[in-house]
């Protein structure tokens, strides 16, 4: 085990090393602005990250980095661009779901204190026996929470740990069940935050809506759609391989966490006279507020369909807007019911802060080293790049596809990726064309692929937030099993660029699925 450790890490440094190399090759370090350099940062804190398994440390010298290159190495004003560019930006732009975040940390503090999820719990343990069973619910749980990957993730994880704490599921996997159906689900619901950023990027001279635009790329989301096959497939199969293996034997035998500490706090004294009830009223009133919430922020006040309104919607606004008046309902709802006194719902408040500080930590870091990279221009030289590939038509979707994937993996921002790339795909591409549509839903399944695999993925933050699971452990777990989603995804898209049909590839996708983890269970046993 700890010579396979060395050479994994030894391999993570050939990496960097190499990158580093081929980066001094590709551009001048002293205008590093549109150049390879540009990936740097990103590409030296997931790194560090993996090797050192120090997240914080890790994600500030890959900032370092980026303020280094983009102030062309002078000390005073690195350290400007460190505060300013940085952290104060990455404060700025993340405050509405810094807000979210602390409202959503005490509403769990109080459902917790008041008994709801300890009642759900015992619920669960009645109805749901075995971890089949409470691996399917989290995942249909996770695919009904559609609207939002934030809310997604935090809300998934706050109603399902005690059923899988109770079935021995470890807080890895639930970590993974709720990352694998967050931003996949939000990718292919047309009425979701990610459907209305996809339709804002869409150029309003481009001859399509852009909401018409996402829907039509949906079949041939081949990621999204194969990772909800792999979950069910690998559930019903029984078996895990990768880092996973060892965290789910070790849950099996009562430790949850393996070698990774609870990102959350100790769990509160809970009283016995709460009721399932108590769980889900919270629960339903949070998300009828938060989906009226982002309704009304997209209204602006004028009359406007629901559609029309989540494609003009801002998350950061509306998600705190209806968590504030949802703890509120929640707060008189306990009260009410005397589950909780006046003040021992305050002291939740703090309690719930708390347990959301290593989220906004990492929250806050990642978005700086995503700020760092905007300043080096980072879009300019994926821009050129995939331009100069216009010539393989055929395998342009495949080629899209790890292109997006890289940037979203580097810089961990799939709204960001498919920013990029949805115009370049336009201007090659004619309406109408059928492989623009694929081609569009290459570059949106690759920015998910990418974001789901990234440790500075803001949406991988809040799935461990959720789930209380070590950070970096998370990230371990997950990318053997987002990897091999993401390989049988790229034979898909090649496929896809002979034969434009998606009633023919998607078939042929879930096959290769269902295949490949047929072959790897085999092949795992053999070396049992």
């Amino acid at each position: 085990m700890k010579a396979k450790k060395i050479i994994s890490n030894a391999l993570i440094i050939a990496v960097v090393v190499a990158f580093g190399v081929v980066c001094a090759f590709t551009g001048n370090i002293n205008n590093p602005v549109g150049t390879l350099w540009s990936l740097f940062p990103p590409v030296l804190a997931i790194g560090l990250a993996l090797i050192t398994k120090e997240v914080y440390s890790s994600l500030f010298l890959g900032v370092l980095a980026g303020a280094l290159l983009s102030t062309g190495f002078k000390p005073i004003k690195t350290v400007d661009g460190i505060i300013n560019d940085g952290l104060i930006a990455a404060v700025s732009d993340t405050a509405g779901i810094f807000v979210f975040l602390v409202i959503l940390g005490v509403i769990v503090a109080l459902l917790n204190k008041a008994g709801g999820s300890y009642a759900f719990g015992r619920w669960a343990a009645k109805h749901v026996k075995t971890k089949v069973g409470a691996a399917l619910a989290t995942f249909a749980f996770g695919i009904l929470i559609f609207i939002d990957d934030y809310f997604n993730c935090l809300t998934v994880g706050a109603v399902m740990r005690p059923v899988t704490d109770k079935a021995k599921i470890s807080r890895a996997k639930l970590a993974y069940l709720i990352d694998a159906t967050a931003a996949p689900i939000c990718m292919i619901a047309p009425i979701s935050s990610w459907a209305a950023a996809v339709a804002e990027y869409v150029p309003k001279d481009s001859g399509i809506s852009g909401l018409a635009l996402f829907c039509q790329a949906i079949p041939f989301n081949f990621y999204s759609l194969l990772t909800f096959v792999f979950i069910i497939s690998l559930t019903l199969m029984k078996f895990d391989y990768g880092p996973m293996k060892l965290h789910e034997a070790n849950a099996l035998n009562g430790d949850l966490f393996t070698n990774g500490k609870s990102e959350g706090t100790d769990e509160e004294p809970v009283t016995e006279k709460g009721k399932v009830i108590d769980l889900i009223f919270p629960i339903i009133v949070l998300i009828g507020i938060c989906v009226y919430a982002l309704y009304y922020i997209g209204c602006g006040g004028e009359k406007m369909n629901f559609i029309d309104a989540f494609g003009n919607t801002d998350a950061t606004v509306g998600l705190p807007w209806g968590g504030l008046i949802a703890l509120i309902v929640v707060i008189i709802y306990f009260i009410a019911r005397r589950l909780v006194s006046f003040k021992e719902a305050m002291d939740c408040i703090p309690k719930g802060f708390i347990a959301m500080v290593p989220a906004i930590l990492i929250l806050t870091m990642a978005t700086s080293l995503k700020n760092m990279t905007g300043l080096l221009d980072s879009s300019s030289f994926v821009s050129g790049a995939l331009e100069n590939a216009s010539a393989l038509h055929n395998f342009l979707p495949a080629i899209i596809f790890v292109v997006a994937c890289f940037i979203s993996f580097a810089t961990g921002t799939s709204w960001g990726t498919f920013g990029i790339l949805i115009p370049i795909v336009l201007d090659i591409f004619p309406i109408g064309n059928p492989l623009g549509i694929i081609c569009m839903s290459a570059c949106l399944a690759g920015s998910v692929c990418g974001d789901h695999c990234s440790p500075i993925s803001d949406t991988t933050i809040m799935s461990s937030a959720g789930a209380q699971c070590d950070h970096l452990n998370h990230v371990s777990t997950q990318l053997p099993y987002s990897l091999t989603v993401a390989a049988v995804s790229f034979v898909s898209y090649i496929i896809a660029g002979f034969v434009p049909y998606w009633y023919v590839t998607l078939p042929v996708a879930v096959v290769l699925t269902v295949l490949t983890l047929v072959v790897i269970k085999v092949v795992s046993k053999k070396k049992a």
